[in-house]
């Protein structure tokens, strides 16, 4: 059985369009860090590696499972989808904040609670052995725990977001709190590829201070 993460976790996948908030527990991500405009190839080669290293760990889990050496999810599942890229941003230049060859990121993909870094070490060996790439040893398991966040849904392009952000601004303040820092964090559940779609869906995400 292939556990679904939009129907297995649709408390943390299935946002709003108007903001609301939501307490984070610790998950699991392989991760690398980037600087720059993420319309440019340096940004499409960090994504492929870590797809390639998630996928990677998902072939080598569903093995494990057949041979028992690996737990099955909520003791059920011996596969899993992929779960959708993430993204953290923030900007090396607070006065142009829109200024994309000044963005600095870390994107990431969500790995199920049964993967463990033992885990990531192997299928990294392996993709190093068969698809080798300079930017692999970048590449990080690591685990992280948000805690209270506020989110919305955004629908639209990347360029509309800041009319998102602007609601979210408006809604912690309303509601007395602060932002943790100066990050943001992107899900892309939907349409990520589709240049300037109406389709895309985007989780915005704000850690805030308690």
């Amino acid at each position: 059985m292939k556990y679904e993460w939009r129907k297995q976790e649709k408390e943390i996948y299935s946002a709003k369009q108007e903001p609301s908030l939501i307490r984070m527990p610790v998950q699991n991500y392989i991760m690398i860090c980037g600087e720059g405009d993420p319309n440019k190839e340096d940004f499409f080669e960090r994504v492929g590696v870590l797809y390639s290293l998630a996928y990677q760990i998902k072939n080598g889990y569903k093995k494990a499972c057949l041979d028992g050496s690996a737990d099955r999810i909520d003791g059920l599942y011996d596969d899993y989808v992929v779960y959708p890229l993430e993204g953290v941003w923030t900007t090396s230049d607070p006065e142009h904040p829109l200024d994309k060859d000044r963005f600095v990121y870390r994107i990431m993909l969500k790995q199920p609670d049964v993967i463990t870094e033992q885990m990531f070490k192997k299928a990294y060996d392996a993709v190093a052995r068969k698809k080798p790439h300079q930017l692999l040893k970048e590449v990080e398991f690591f685990s992280q725990e948000e805690g209270l966040c506020a989110q919305i849904m955004h629908k639209g392009p990347f360029g509309d977001e800041p009319e998102s952000f602007a609601k979210m601004d408006e809604f912690i303040k309303e509601k007395g709190y602060e932002r943790r820092n100066h990050w943001h964090r992107e899900i892309y559940v939907a349409g990520a590829r589709q240049a300037d779609s109406k389709n895309k869906k985007t989780i915005l995400r704000y850690t805030l201070k308690v």
